[in-house]
């Protein structure tokens, strides 16, 4: 058993010797820049609504065109049903409906105009009028 952990640590020792000694770059990534602006990059993005591929369509399909006002009124619609703690919400805004998963804060589908009219929506739990 000795002699076993004896060429264990000669073999450590021997890899000690001949590696390369490597430059480390407190507060670095290895793309260059710093953990934090990385870190606030991910935040950042999570924090921003996304559209799944079937909200993106039936945009299209209905000509639903959203400005950058229409972006932000959205948003803040969805961040005030998470914070009534809503996990799927309805959110009404300029004669259009959103589907929208607040826990994913993603748009999961979209209607305007007359198609709101009659029309029931399922799996919600909550609505936001804006």
């Amino acid at each position: 058993m000795d002699h076993l952990l004896a060429q264990q640590r000669a073999r450590i020792l021997t890899d000690q010797l001949t590696d390369k000694p490597v430059s480390i770059n407190k507060g670095q990534t290895y793309s260059g820049d710093p953990f934090d602006k990385i870190l606030q990059k991910q935040l950042e993005n999570s924090e921003k609504l996304s559209f799944t591929k079937h909200a993106q369509l039936r945009m299209s399909e209905r000509n639903i065109h959203l400005t950058e006002d229409h972006l932000e009124r959205l948003d803040e619609a969805v961040k005030k049903a998470d914070q009534k703690g809503v996990k799927d919400t309805l959110v009404f805004m300029d004669q259009m409906a959103f589907i929208v998963s607040v826990i994913n804060k993603t748009v999961v589908t979209a209607i305007s105009g007359d198609d709101v009219q009659g029309n029931v929506f399922t799996h919600i739990d909550g609505a936001v009028i804006v």
